[in-house]
C-alpha cells in the first residue's frame, strides 16, 4: 500500500478543551489507485490530506506512506518524506514568487532527484503552459498559477499525489484536461492519487470514494 490509515484520530486543543476532528479513520490506497475524499465542509477532509502529506501528525493511530510508518516521525523526517515520495497540490498554489514558471515546475523534481526533461515538456504542453515558462507567478492568472502548481507536483513523479480541489480555479474544459494528466501520471508511474473534492463529476472518475462526516468514514 502507498497510503494506509489505521484508526487515525486528530484533536485540536483550545480554551474550551479538546476538539476532535478525526475519529478513528481507516482506509488503504494502493499503488496505481485513485481515491476521492468527499464530505461537507468541516468533515475532516483537509485534516486527512494534511496528515497523509506529513504536514500534521495524528493524535493517535498509525499512518504509513510508501511502506514507511510515519506516525512517529518528527518535522524533519516528514519533510524528507515529502521531498522524496509525496507531492501536494493546494488551492493556494504555494508557488515561489521569485522563481519563473519553468523554475517553479522543476523545483520539486530537482529536490527528489527525478528531473525528466522530456516528461516535463509533455506536461507543460498538455497543461497549456508553453508560452508562460519565462514569466513569474505574479504575471499569471489564478487558473494559470493552478496549472503551474499541478505541473510542479506531477513533474516530481511522486509515489503519492495529494490534491485539494485541484480544479477549483479552472474552467470545465481545462479542469478535464488537468484531471486527465493526473490520471495519466497514476497509469504511467504507478503513483497513488487522493483528491479532496466537492465535485461529483471528479469523484466519479476515481476508483473509489471515501466520504467523511463529522470525522468518521460513512
Amino acid at each position: 500500500m502507498v497510503l494506509a490509515f489505521d484508526a487515525v484520530t486528530k484533536s485540536y486543543s483550545d480554551s474550551d478543551g479538546d476538539l476532535p476532528v478525526l475519529r478513528g479513520v481507516s482506509f488503504d490506497l494502493a499503488s496505481g489507485a485513485t481515491l476521492a475524499l468527499t464530505g461537507e465542509s468541516g468533515s475532516g477532509k483537509s485534516t486527512v490530506l494534511h496528515i497523509a502529506g506529513g504536514l500534521e501528525a495524528p493524535t493517535s493511530g498509525h499512518v504509513q506512506v510508501a511502506g514507511q510508518d510515519v506516525t512517529g516521525l518528527n518535522d524533519t523526517g516528514r519533510a524528507a518524506l515529502r521531498r522524496s515520495d509525496i507531492s501536494l497540490v493546494f488551492q493556494q498554489f504555494n508557488l515561489v514568487p521569485s522563481l519563473t514558471v519553468a523554475a517553479n515546475i522543476s523545483f520539486q523534481a530537482a529536490l527528489a532527484g527525478r528531473v525528466d526533461t522530456g516528461y516535463t515538456e509533455r506536461l507543460v504542453k498538455a497543461l497549456g503552459l508553453t508560452d508562460q515558462m519565462h514569466k513569474y507567478p505574479e504575471a499569471l492568472s489564478g487558473g494559470q498559477q493552478q496549472r503551474v502548481a499541478i505541473a510542479r507536483a506531477l513533474a516530481a513523479k511522486p509515489k503519492l499525489l495529494l490534491a485539494d480541489e485541484p480544479t477549483g480555479n479552472l474552467d470545465e474544459a481545462t479542469a478535464d484536461g488537468v484531471l486527465d494528466q493526473m490520471l495519466e501520471l497514476v497509469a504511467e508511474t504507478g503513483a497513488a492519487l487522493m483528491v479532496v473534492t466537492h465535485s461529483p463529476k471528479i469523484a466519479a472518475r476515481m476508483d473509489q470514494e471515501l466520504r467523511l462526516q463529522g470525522g468518521v468514514v460513512t
